[in-house]
Parts: C-alpha cells; structure tokens; sequence
C-alpha cells in the first residue's frame, strides 16, 4: 500500500485524463471571442446577435454544472465525460456550414453549451474529492489550471488560424481534437478508486476504531435555505461575470477596437494564459494551507483593481501588464471555492451543490457576455460594462470574507 500511494498511484492517470479533457473543453470555450468579429464581417450580424448565442451557451454550460453533478453521482464521470466530448463533437462540426443565426444559437447556444457544462469544474472537483484524501488542493488547482492551459494554447492559435485560414478552419480543428478526446477517456478513465481495488491518494478516512468515516452529506434543499450557500452562490456569480462572460468574450475585439493589432493581443493573452496556470496552482497550494476565505477576497480585489484600470490601456505594455495581473487570480478562485464548498455542506454532496453554485458563476457569465455586446452597440465602446464588473468585483471580495468554516455535520442516512 506504500507503494502504491506514495510512488504512484492509479490517480495520477486519471487526473492527467481529466486535464487534457478539460483543457479541450477549455479551448472550446475561447472560440467567441476570435470568431466574433468574422462572423459579423462575413453575415452582416451585429455584436448584440452573435453576444446572445454566446449568453446562451453561458447558460447552457451553468446548467450543464448541476446536471453532470447529478449524472456523475448516478454514472460516474467516465460516461459523462463520454457524453460531453460527444456532445461538443457533434455541436461544433456542423457550424462550419451554417448561414443563419439561429443555427449558430442551436449549435453553439445550447448543444455546445451542455457538452461543455458536463465537462467543466464539478468534474474536476468530483475527481479530486473521489480519488484524493492528501493534496486535494493541488489537484483542484492542477485541474483549475487545465482552463488557463487551454487559454494559453488555443487562444493566440486560433487568432493565428482565423487570420491565415478563416474561422471554420479553427473551428473543425478543435472539433477533431475534441472527438479525439475519447479514445483516453475510453481507455484509461476510472470512476473511483475501488474499480482499481485502491484507497484515495492519502488512504481511506477512518475513526479510531478502524472504521470508515462516512462522508458529511447536505441535501440540496436543505444547503439552500443557509446564508453560506448563498454567499458562494453570489461570490461565483461574480467570478463568471468578470472572466468568462465579460473578459473572455469581449476583451478580443475591445482590444482590436481601440487600436491593438490582433497579434499584440495574442501575446497578451499568451501571457495571461501562463500567469492563469501560475496563480492556479499557487491557489490549489494555498488552499491547503491559508483562510480560503481571505484567499478568496483578495483574488476578487486584485481582479477589480485591474477591470478598473482596462478601459484606460492604450499602451502594449499596459495591456501587458494587465494579463499579468489578472491572469493570477482568472481560475484562482476555484479551488478555495471548492473546498469552502466540500468543508461546509460536506464531500458527500459536493457534486449537486457546487453543481448549483458553479451554474450561478455561468449565469454571471451569461449576463455579462449579452451586456457587454449590448453596452458595445448602444454606447461604441465597453468602458461602462468593464467598470461595472470592477464594483461587482470588490463586492465579492466583502461576501467572501462573511462565509462560514463551520464542517458540516455527517449523517450516516442522508450519505449512504
């Protein structure tokens, strides 16, 4: 049992899986914002039609959170993963033929929008808190980082495929990538250490008399009536607001409009990508060790901070400088959500009630993707809708810092 928990462990595989089907799922997410501007240049679409499939597809993913929570209780995460990949697969491929914008809001909006949603943070928290009783923070942060990978790789690659071969050539390449996906999923995915006749990393939980602990369990309808629940609810519906909604849809063309060439902003967030993997894991260390709250409000500090100051960056350098500080905290919020998450409603239940806390982040998402598309017609510019997320900001910097720590309580009924 030395050997197998400290030399090399069967988990290790499965979270190495679990990353590079993420980072997929990642890149997928990061195709708006290269497309945006094509689409309207090729269909004649304004900002505001092309930001609704993208508000959707928020949607659709948030949703996507609670229902895989569900599935990966009831199946285990190798079918939903399975069913994601498929899903993605057969939404993406056929937008590469598509005339009308409806089509784009089916595919993108809702087929996409779910595969994705099955494939996002409650998977990656499953699996950690599945297969890891020591170093479960560095394997959130690990998995976390799987998004700030995918950011750094498909980003500056697909701006430089949509400028040298078009928008459909991007597209099908991480469809292929996407369908390839489950051939490892197939092959090497396991749902729990027992298929493998293993313990977690850090060896079952047991009492003094040599009994398994039972896992704390919260019911659903029982954790939404608490104050924390909400806390964590709003607290993330920010994080989506200031990251996949706002930034990751719309910082690519605000930055193309207000006078960066598209290569300078690759680079950008080229580095934003790498900073986003540093401060990840720095975070998943952290949690193990420091008042997630604390960690938590200052990671929404210091992304208000830089939202306040975007609207003002006419230089390459500032907007250098910008990646770099906002690409610290851009995932760094999930692992000390997570385990605020696991430690007050109990590992038990972490699936279906983190499922609805991460799908409030994607509402948060939603919102932002269709405002910032709205604000841009009405208004020319993003300044207003990049300063409201600043405020947004420092508001959930002060909710993060008023959740409780308290464990919850195990009852053997509700987690059997």
């Amino acid at each position: 049992m030395f050997t197998k928990s400290i030399r090399f462990h069967y988990a290790w595989i499965v979270v190495a899986v679990t990353f590079f089907t993420l980072l997929f799922a990642a890149g997928v997410r990061t195709i708006p914002s290269v497309i945006i501007k094509p689409l309207e240049a090729e269909f004649g679409w304004d900002r505001t039609s092309v930001s609704f499939a993208v508000a959707l597809s928020l949607f659709a993913y948030g949703f996507g959170g609670p229902i895989a929570g569900s599935l990966v209780d009831r199946f285990g995460p190798k079918r939903v993963m399975l069913a994601g990949l498929a899903l993605i697969t057969f939404g993406l491929v056929p937008i590469m033929w598509m005339q009308n914008i409806w089509v784009f809001n089916l595919l993108w909006g809702l087929v996409v929008g779910i595969g994705t949603g099955m494939i996002a943070n409650v998977l990656g928290a499953t699996i950690a808190n599945r297969w890891f009783n020591a170093r479960r923070g560095l394997v959130l942060g690990l998995l976390g980082a799987s998004a700030a990978a995918g950011q750094l790789i498909f980003v500056p690659s697909a701006i430089a495929l949509a400028t040298s071969s078009g928008w459909r050539t991007v597209i099908g390449i991480i469809a292929f990538g996407v369908g390839m996906m489950i051939i490892p999923v197939l092959l090497f995915m396991r749902n729990r250490p027992s298929d493998m006749d293993l313990q977690p990393v850090g060896g079952e939980n047991v009492t003094a008399s040599g009994a398994v602990v039972v896992e704390p369990s919260t019911p659903l309808r029982e954790a939404i009536r608490t104050r924390d629940f909400w806390l964590l609810a709003l607290s993330f519906f920010v994080c989506g607001y200031t990251t996949n909604g706002l930034i990751g849809t719309h910082l690519l063309p605000h930055t193309v409009e207000h006078g960066f060439i598209e290569v300078e902003t690759a680079g950008a967030l080229g580095l934003m990508g790498i900073m986003n993997i540093v401060g990840t894991l720095a975070s998943g260390w952290a949690t193990d060790r420091y008042d997630n709250r604390k960690l938590l409000a200052t990671y929404y500090g210091l992304r208000a901070l830089s939202l306040v100051a975007l609207p003002f960056i006419v230089e390459i350098r500032d907007l250098y400088l910008f990646a770099l500080v906002y690409g610290l905290d851009w995932v760094a919020t999930v692992p000390p959500t997570v385990n605020l998450t696991a430690r007050r409603f109990g590992r038990g239940s972490l699936g279906s009630i983190y499922g609805w806390i991460f799908c409030s982040h994607m509402i948060g998402a939603g919102i932002a993707a269709q405002a910032g598309g709205i604000f841009r017609d009405a208004l020319g510019d993003y300044h207003l809708i990049f300063l409201s997320a600043a405020v947004f900001g420092f508001i959930a910097a002060v909710l993060s810092l008023s959740i409780s720590t308290r464990r919850a309580v195990t009852v053997a009924s509700q987690a059997a």
